[in-house]
């Protein structure tokens, strides 16, 4: 009897061993295989972190997101919006200044004083109603500039797509932004990064329905529509001819 036991014992547990083996075999195999696109040489972990990234955000991410959207007046969001938009100009005019735009970071920094001032803290977006324009700049681009390459697509959970380039400029992003530096208090800035991620999200809502009807293969169109963006992006909307376009 005791025999019969520990014999089906060692057979589940070898059991449960073959299916963790076999699981993991078939998920490296996946991260491992080179896709026929390029420009994503990655296809397989891509889209297996696509899977838990969209898990995440359906039980998590987008109700917070659609609660804030619901909860909170349009005039607040705005305020909560242009608040970090102000607080980003400061690193935007850095990486400006790092790509030879001397005029953009002149204009960045102009922004960021004028909003920080009359604008209340950032609240209300004064230098726009003045004219002077918002640039969209990161340390990624700036690596462009500098003549680094893509290095080929990837898909993070949480942060979403970024190239390989890209992926160490976010690195460098997250260090230097200001929210880190400006407040000390732990709790306040970790709220403070929460309210941001979700504002952020609850402004992409718009967007998921378009994606939902749009997309046969939603993996696939967010990628092609990130590379291309960041393409005009890194170009400042008018980026030049290829062979393949």
């Amino acid at each position: 009897m005791k025999s019969n036991a520990w014999n089906t014992g060692q057979a589940g547990r070898r059991a449960r061993l073959a299916l963790i083996a076999g699981t993991a075999a078939l998920f490296l195999g996946g991260c491992a295989t080179r896709a026929d696109n390029p420009k994503d040489p990655y296809e397989g972990f891509n889209r297996a972190m696509f899977s838990v990234n969209e898990g995440i955000d359906t039980v998590v991410a987008k109700p917070l997101a659609k609660g804030y959207d619901a909860a909170v007046p349009l005039p607040v969001k705005a305020g909560v919006g242009n608040f970090f938009g102000n607080v980003g100009d400061l690193w935007i005019g850095v990486n400006s200044g790092l790509q030879g735009k001397g005029g953009d970071a002149a204009g960045d920094v102009a922004r960021l004083l004028i909003n920080s001032t009359v604008g209340i803290f950032g609240l209300f977006d004064v230098a726009s109603e003045l004219g002077i324009e918002k640039h969209d700049e990161d340390f990624g681009q700036t690596l462009a500039v500098w003549g680094v390459g893509d290095g080929g697509y990837l898909f993070w959970p949480i942060i979403g797509s970024r190239t390989l380039r890209d992926t160490g400029g976010f690195a460098v992003d997250a260090y230097a932004d200001p929210v880190r530096w400006g407040i000390d208090n732990i709790a306040v800035r970790n709220s403070t990064y929460f309210v941001r991620f979700v504002d952020v999200r609850a402004s992409l809502l718009p967007a998921d329905k378009v994606v939902e009807e749009a997309a046969l293969d939603k993996y696939a169109y967010i990628r092609d529509a990130y590379l291309q963006r960041r393409r005009s992006q890194i170009f400042d909307g008018n980026p030049p001819k290829r062979l393949d376009d």
